[in-house]
């Protein structure tokens, strides 16, 4: 190809003779002729000749391709004379020009063009260059072209050259020089070389590819063709594999970072400890390593080496570390690495240590102190060098939150440990400033007080947790919560008698910890209202049909009636279901009728078999309004309005809660939503406070005599006595429980109210006794000493803990000196009793406190030096039983005149007056039908249900004092007396020591005797009856009537005869109204044994007003008024003098109680 663009074939010959390599002389040949005039031949003839490619050496004429010369025949047209312009060895350039000399000479008789041609000139000598110029600067139209065919320049250009010489007519060639061809050959060559590079760099990804197979991908490329052309194949070859080789090293050192990047997690797991390497090198280091169970789990120990050569390199799965190479420099720097770091860490740790006691041995670190406060009195110069200040902020953060939490317990204990001020104050939800002032007055000088004197408010949140916690004291508001002592006695009693109680403290629900409670609903509604809105209740609930209110989990049990609720099919109490609420529908004025009927008869038939629960079920009325609409609206004006104001009057009827009807907002075809069931449910759980559970810390629910008759028949037991531990002391609860649980006399309670009371089954003095003993936390306890009828208290307390002391003082101010009290130190070791200067003084405070209120004292071992079991017996309680069962009818007598005073107290708050029409009892003889189902009396004198308050006769032994005081509440609680008979006349042979008075008195104010002897009437005789022996009881003082006297009637249990007792009461008016009727008109014999049995002080006085140790904060209880919350009335106690005084002046010397005047303004009956 020209530059003109035409074709050109060229023929090449290249005349060689065959030379010595030692001689450097021509071989002999056939040829006759000198190679000069060989060479200038321009007539070629050789027939069949044959010529061949060979690049390398001789002898290999068949390896490479061969052709035949074409018709045997070629005529010359030009030469190129060649000229070696290198350095070569023992060969003088001098010759070699006289030889290109003659050989010109020769070549120029030709006629033919001639070319010089210089090779090599890449390795060119300047002079041989030269000299080559001058040579053919002296001939005729000799054109010289400087070459290099090892780069590849002007190669082409020589033979173009010569082209152009032999055709005249295409002009004269441009010769370039060889270093401004090389220049531009360069800049070709490296671009093609930059484009092939990228090419192989984008196809050879892997290191193990082959050249054949990239060479075979590569051949349609132009990068490669360009270059292979520049440079050929060899070159283009050795640019791939060392593209190849960089490949391979690159993954090397990949895989080498990635193993000496393991190799710091491997050291830190096998020698992780400073003295078992730190006196060793790293060869014995290497030793070591072998020697540990997970050497294999690191390290691999490969056949070959090194690894580099090896197929582990391409193992990508396999990440352990080769262990030569550990013999590496890197490897050791990495272990001295690690030695520095274990050395360091090791000397970081002793300053950690010497900060962290430093803090602990500095005074001026205290709770709540900012880190700026107390920098200055702990850092120095060493905790600066090796710690950073993040560090040991962070470990000062962490001391503060040890000690602040350290005395938040401490505080907490000294709270419990005044356990008896909180209660002397009253405190309820909202604390007066006052009795928040006197708190801290009291407790200002403790120690514990003050160490949280930087955290203030955090310490006033304490002191109204635990204010909150007196107030309202249950398992979750326990200062030991979730430890709880009521919930490890349930749980206890669980695991002991599977089958009788369920205990589920410790499950979690869904919605976070601690025991579901369940709430039985009942909906009644007719024409499938209740079904729908039963479906609309479990739609707001989860998929258990639980439901969140306030933060705790319920558990919801819906029962929708919508028929006769006197059929057991549609029975509001079934044997699985008790209902806590009702909730009643009506959309209509026929569905608030059949809400009004249903009601009415379930409260007839309940009556009648007094199920007072049922009587008293709390109800909800709520108006439903158009199915799919949700508006009241939707009713229809002038309806709505009108059946709202009907469901408004049936509700203040049966004294239910209305619901409003549902907002628009609340849905589509939504009669509830989650304000009305929020609603429902708080009003529950309000009034849902069971009192007839020991085990209940809440308020009573019942009235006091509601509640003295259900305890009476819930239990089966023949004395309730109550056990009280204190939360969060550390002795061994089973150990101490185990001899009370022992299977020989021990049986669950039947009753279901509580899960932490067992029935005993002993023999206390000859007889056989059932004993409901109730195992209670102290706080659960408190509420018992006056709405609970208890025989006897076990007050145990731990004998290294002066809270657990305290605790049972403040318990002990408010129970009455009546009843009997077994103090029950308790020890976890021997050691302790003999070694324990504080265990001692607990002890002796202990003994010393029943000396002084004459109860019983003992202490026992439960803990680790205590046996399974128990080192004491139940033995050891039994004189505490015997006093017990001594004090029997005291306690209960004076429990129920005390509570039937408070229950009467409470009604005649609200209640009408005696004379307006809507009273329920009956004041003269005259009304005598009462309403049934109320007990009538029957013809024999006795009640109808047997009824009639009865003084018992325990000589007889018949009957019980219990079932008479029932008797008697259910009379009062019916407000319907029995028909009034006319008075017949009696007699009686009573003794003067034995007359109602003083049995009375006996009964009520009988604790200066420790042991109340039996009180007997005797048999009654005809023409015996003294009106002298019957006395005015001292506390007869009554509501404002007309002045007439009044009889009560009652039937003694051994009357055989139909004999009545007679207790007369003058009742004057009193003229300022305030129902405190004066006695200065009464029987002047009367007044004068009020006076003579009020001198006596037999009245049941407190344990507090019998001992130094108890009451000691008695002057709160009257110093402060109420908090905001108490404001609304007076205290009770300053209730109680102001009515003493607007009563007579001589009976408040007296000491007249007006619980007792209570009692007997119930109990009067007009006669005439």
């Amino acid at each position: 190809m020209l530059e003109e663009g035409a074709d050109c074939r060229m023929h090449v010959v290249e005349q060689t003779e065959f030379i010595d390599d030692q001689t450097f002389q021509p071989h002999r040949s056939t040829a006759l002729l000198p190679y000069i005039k060989r060479a200038a031949s321009t007539k070629l003839a050789s027939a069949e000749k044959l010529m061949y490619f060979c690049t390398d050496q001789l002898g290999l004429e068949q390896d490479f391709e061969q052709k035949q010369m074409p018709e045997g025949k070629l005529l010359v047209d030009g030469f190129l004379l060649c000229v070696d312009v290198s350095r070569g060895m023992n060969r003088n350039f001098d010759d070699q020009m006289k030889f290109v000399t003659n050989l010109y000479t020769q070549l120029a008789k030709t006629k033919k063009p001639v070319v010089l041609v210089l090779t090599k000139c890449d390795e060119g000598v300047e002079r041989y260059i030269k000299d080559s110029h001058t040579f053919a600067l002296a001939k005729k139209n000799l054109q010289v072209v400087e070459t290099s065919a090892r780069s590849n320049v002007n190669v082409d250009l020589a033979f173009l050259t010569l082209v152009q010489l032999i055709d005249k007519s295409r002009g004269k060639p441009k010769i370039i020089p060889y270093f401004e061809a090389l220049k531009q050959q360069s800049q070709q060559i490296a671009s093609a070389k930059d484009r092939y590079e990228w090419l192989v760099s984008r196809i050879v990804k892997n290191h193990n590819e082959t050249w054949p197979n990239i060479n075979r991908r590569m051949q349609t490329s132009p990068e490669y063709k360009e270059y292979v052309f520049l440079e050929g194949t060899s070159k283009a070859k050795k640019l791939f594999q060392q593209h190849v080789h960089r490949l391979k090293q690159e993954h090397i050192e990949k895989r080498r970072r990635i193993y000496l990047s393991t190799l710091p997690q491997a050291l830190n797991s096998l020698v992780p400890d400073l003295d078992e390497i730190d006196h060793l090198s790293w060869s014995g280091v290497q030793k070591v390593l072998e020697t540990k169970r997970e050497f294999s789990h690191w390290f691999v120990v490969l056949d070959d080496t090194p690894w580099e050569t090896t197929p582990h390199i391409d193992n990508m799965e396999d990440e352990r570390i080769p262990q030569d190479l550990l013999e590496t420099p890197a490897a050791e720097r990495i272990y001295e690495f690690h030695l520095e770091h274990l050395r360091n860490e090791r000397k970081r740790a002793e300053m950690r240590w010497e900060f962290k006691e430093k803090l602990t041995s500095s005074p001026f670190v205290t709770p709540g102190k900012p880190w700026e406060e107390a920098r200055s009195f702990i850092m120095n110069e060493e905790f600066y060098q090796w710690l950073e200040e993040p560090e040991y902020l962070d470990i000062y953060n962490k001391y503060q939150k040890i000690i602040i939490d350290q005395a938040k317990e401490d505080f907490q204990e000294l709270l419990l440990e005044y356990s008896e001020l909180f209660y002397e104050l009253e405190v309820d939800a909202k604390p007066s400033k006052e009795k928040m002032g006197a708190i801290q007055e009291v407790l200002g000088d403790e120690q514990r007080f003050k160490a949280l004197q930087k955290l203030q408010a955090e310490r006033d949140a304490l002191v109204l947790k635990h204010i909150h916690f007196v107030y309202h004291p249950t398992k979750e508001t326990c200062p030991s919560s979730p430890h709880c002592v009521d919930g490890k006695i349930e749980q206890h009693l669980a695991l002991r008698f599977p089958t009788r109680y369920s205990f589920d403290g410790g499950s979690k629900s869904q919605f976070g910890e601690g025991k579901v409670d369940r709430i039985n609903l009942v909906i009644l509604g007719k024409d499938g209202l209740a079904r729908e809105l039963a479906n609309e209740i479990r739609a707001l609930c989860t998929n258990d049909e639980r439901y969140v209110l306030d933060g705790r989990t319920y558990e919801l049990a819906l029962r929708p009636i919508e028929g006769n609720v006197r059929l057991p099919v549609n029975s509001f109490h079934t044997p699985t279901f008790a209902p806590h609420g009702c909730l009643c529908l009506y959309n209509s004025k026929e569905s608030l009728s059949y809400v009004v009927d249903s009601i009415e008869k379930l409260r007839e038939s309940t009556i009648s078999r007094r199920e007072t629960n049922l009587v008293q079920l709390p109800l909800s009325l709520l108006l439903v309004t158009k199915r799919g609409v949700g508006s009241i609206s939707d009713i229809g004006g002038e309806t709505a309005q009108s059946l709202i104001q009907q469901g408004q009057q049936v509700a203040g009827k049966f004294q239910c809660s209305y619901l409003e009807p549902a907002s628009p907002g609340v849905g589509y075809g939504r009669n509830i939503n989650e304000k009305h069931l929020n609603q429902i449910l708080k009003g529950l759980l309000d009034t849902r406070r069971p009192s007839v559970s020991l085990g209940s810390s809440s308020p009573p629910l019942l009235p006091a005599l509601a509640a003295f008759r259900d305890s009476q028949q819930s239990t089966d037991g023949d004395l309730r006595i109550v056990m009280c531990l204190m939360c969060g002391d550390t002795y061994d609860v089973d150990q101490l429980l185990s001899p009370f649980l022992l299977p020989q006399h021990c049986r669950p309670s039947s009753s279901l109210s509580s899960g932490t009371s067992v029935l005993l089954e002993l023999s206390i003095g000859g007889q056989r006794q059932s004993i409901d003993l109730a195992v209670l936390s102290y706080h659960s306890s408190f509420s018992l000493r006056k709405s609970r009828l208890v025989h006897g208290y076990i007050a145990v307390y731990s004998a290294k803990r002066k809270a657990s002391m305290e605790t049972l003082c403040a318990f002990l101010c408010e129970v009455q000196d009546i009843i009997p009290v077994q103090l029950l130190a308790v020890a976890e070791t021997q050691s302790e009793l003999a070694d324990s200067e504080a265990v001692r003084e607990q002890l002796a405070q202990g003994e010393e406190l029943a000396h002084e209120i004459d109860a019983r004292f003992s202490s026992v071992i439960c803990g680790p030096g205590g046996v399974v079991g128990g080192l004491h017996r139940i033995d050891h309680f039994q004189p505490f039983f015997k006093e017990v069962v001594e004090k029997k009818t005291i306690v209960e007598a004076t429990y129920m005149y005390d509570n039937v005073a408070d229950n009467v107290t409470n009604e005649n708050v609200s209640s009408p007056r005696c004379g307006s029409p809507s009273i329920t009892l009956l004041d003269s003889e005259d009304d005598i039908e009462p309403s049934p189902p109320y007990p009538t009396l029957r013809e024999d004198g006795t009640l109808a249900h047997g009824g009639g308050f009865k003084l018992p006769d325990l000589e007889g032994d018949a009957f019980s004092l219990i079932s008479d005081i029932t008797t008697f509440e259910n009379k009062l609680n019916n407000k319907v007396p029995p028909q009034v008979r006319p008075k017949p006349n009696v007699t009686f042979d009573i003794p003067k020591t034995s007359n109602i008075s003083s049995y009375m008195d006996l009964t009520i104010h009988g604790p200066n005797r420790r042991s109340l002897p039996s009180v007997t009437w005797p048999p009654a005789s005809e023409g015996s009856y003294d009106p002298s022996d019957y006395a005015e009881p001292m506390d007869a003082v009554a509501k404002p009537r007309p002045t007439e006297e009044e009889n009560i009637y009652s039937v003694p249990h051994d009357s055989t005869q139909g004999k009545i007792i007679t207790i007369r009461n003058a009742n004057k008016s009193h003229s300022n109204g305030a129902g405190n009727g004066s006695d200065s008109e009464a029987d002047s014999s009367s007044l004068e044994r009020r006076r003579k049995l009020s001198a006596l002080g037999v009245k049941p006085r407190l344990y507090r007003d019998r001992s130094k140790r108890l009451g000691k904060f008695s002057s709160f209880r009257t110093s402060f008024i109420g908090s905001d919350d108490e404001l609304g009335g007076l205290p009770k106690t300053k209730e109680d003098e102001l009515g003493a005084q607007k009563g007579d002046s001589s009976l408040n010397e007296e000491g007249e109680d007006p619980k007792r005047r209570n009692i007997l303004r119930s109990l009067r009956r007009n006669t005439k």
